[in-house]
């Protein structure tokens, strides 16, 4: 068999072969200023350099024709002389000491031209033309205040580029930062919008005058509180919806449920009670969801232990799941997965609402039994907290974006409003909730919790409130 054609492996994205790194530029680099400096920078460079190039040959080919024409008609003048026999002025002769060789070769041929001097002292123009014998006549004129003309120029060219292209880099500088300035506002408030402060806007000036013109930084401030009023209206109109709703379904479930306490007892009326009971959990999730959502969430706080606690937690899980009542999440029942493993393996005493912590950890072991397999672990290290079952795990979106409410997929079933209670009700004290997925499989939820210090005293009718939870 031969063997097949070598395919080379596929580059993988951020691998580089060695010695061909590049240098990695600090962080600052990638700011719009320094890119905008930088471009300032090059092209005023060039742009100086292609001018002072421009005026430095202009200024040369005038200086050194003038002195070319000057020596051409001495040594004119100095032809007729020596044509006539007379005595050659000073500067002027047969064969003189020092004249370029070119110039020498280019006269004996029979041929006038002119040359500058690079052998002598100072700066010399010579002019040679034939003379008797193959000789060469030529004259030696002073070109030393050219050759200062032309140095004092470019010194006066390179001064004169060195300042406009500091000046420029300056204004530039200014303009481009008082643009960067009002986009990193803008950066700003986008990210306080995503968090959750719906209320942030922009305000440019720019955009509550409507005689001036906007420019383009102008109308993605102006785009970005548009989109900020227009997403706050809709979830306001969303969480007044979930409310009222909740809030008109109570009335007629109460009614039902003290229906339900009197029919005759029977499999029939044990099925009304169930269904009647899960349908008042849900409208009790639903109001809490709607508190959550407008942050009217007020603190208990209390020092606890972690480990008695979480303990009496199980317990209660336990004996939801067992009795007639309903579980914390959305929908309980009854079998294998309603033992819960508590494992202590640091105590801690933390500051916290007793009565909203219970309700996190209640609804993360409600949501492992429900949905995962046993055994379902709850373990205590410290102020860190977490639930784990050995089931098939969180789904993928979960893991990335978060509880999402009464989403399914694949045909699996969804896993209600637990989560997002749990979400919502730890960031209310301040915590931290992660989900995640064991390597060996199972699904982990992870609750970091302040630790308790030193309490402030709370003046009469004060709440204390960690910060950011509200």
């Amino acid at each position: 068999m031969r063997p097949g054609p070598h395919r080379p492996e596929p580059r993988r994205p951020g691998l580089r072969r060695a010695g061909l790194r590049r240098p990695a530029l600090p962080h600052w680099t990638a700011t719009l200023t320094w890119k905008a400096a930088a471009f300032i920078t090059v092209m005023c460079c060039a742009l100086a350099a292609l001018l002072g190039l421009l005026v430095h040959v202009s200024v040369t080919d005038q200086t050194v024709g003038e002195a070319r024409d000057l020596a051409l008609d001495r040594l004119t003048e100095v032809a007729a002389a020596y044509e006539a026999g007379d005595r050659l002025p000073r500067g002027a002769g047969v064969d003189l000491p020092g004249m370029p060789e070119p110039l020498r070769t280019l006269a004996s041929v029979g041929q006038r031209g002119t040359m500058v001097g690079d052998d002598d002292p100072h700066p010399t123009m010579w002019a040679a033309g034939p003379a008797d014998g193959g000789r060469a006549l030529a004259v030696r004129v002073d070109y030393s205040q050219g050759a200062h003309a032309i140095e004092a120029l470019d010194r006066a060219i390179v001064w004169s580029s060195a300042l406009a292209i500091g000046a420029t880099l300056l204004v530039g500088s200014f303009a481009v930062t008082r643009v960067t300035r009002r986009l990193h506002a803008t950066a700003q408030v986008a990210r306080r919008i995503s968090a959750g402060d719906l209320d942030a806007r922009v305000d440019d000036p720019r955009t509550q005058d409507p005689t001036r013109h906007q420019d383009e930084v102008a109308a993605v401030a102006g785009a970005l509180d548009t989109m900020a009023a227009s997403l706050q209206s809709k979830l306001l109109s969303e969480q007044r919806f979930t409310a009222d709703v909740a809030h008109e379904l109570r009335t007629p479930l109460t009614g039902l449920h003290a229906a339900a306490e009197l029919l005759p007892p029977g499999r029939p009326t044990e099925l009304v009670r169930d269904r009647v009971a899960a349908l008042r959990t849900l409208t009790e999730d639903l109001l809490e969801i709607s508190r959550l959502d407008t942050r009217s969430e007020r603190l208990d706080l209390d020092s606890e232990q972690l480990a008695p606690l979480a303990e009496r937690v199980v317990r209660m899980v336990r004996a939801s799941a067992t009795g007639t009542g309903t579980g914390t999440d959305a929908g309980t029942g009854t079998g294998p997965g309603t033992g819960t493993e508590v494992r202590v393996v640091r105590d801690a005493r933390v500051e916290t609402d007793r009565r909203r912590l219970e309700r996190v950890l209640g609804n993360l072991v409600v949501n492992a039994h429900k949905h995962g397999r046993g055994p379902v672990v709850l373990t205590v290290d410290g102020p860190v907290v977490t639930v784990r079952d050995h089931g098939d795990g969180f789904p993928g979106y979960l893991v990335e974006h978060g509880p999402q409410r009464f989403r399914t997929e694949g045909g699996s079933k969804g896993h209600g409003l637990g989560l997002t209670i749990a979400l919502g009700q730890a960031e209310v004290l301040g915590a931290r909730l992660v989900f995640a997925n064991a390597p060996d499989g199972g699904a982990v939820a992870t609750l970091t919790l302040p630790q308790c210090g030193p309490r402030p005293t709370a003046a009469p009718g004060e709440v204390r409130v960690p910060d950011g939870s509200l």
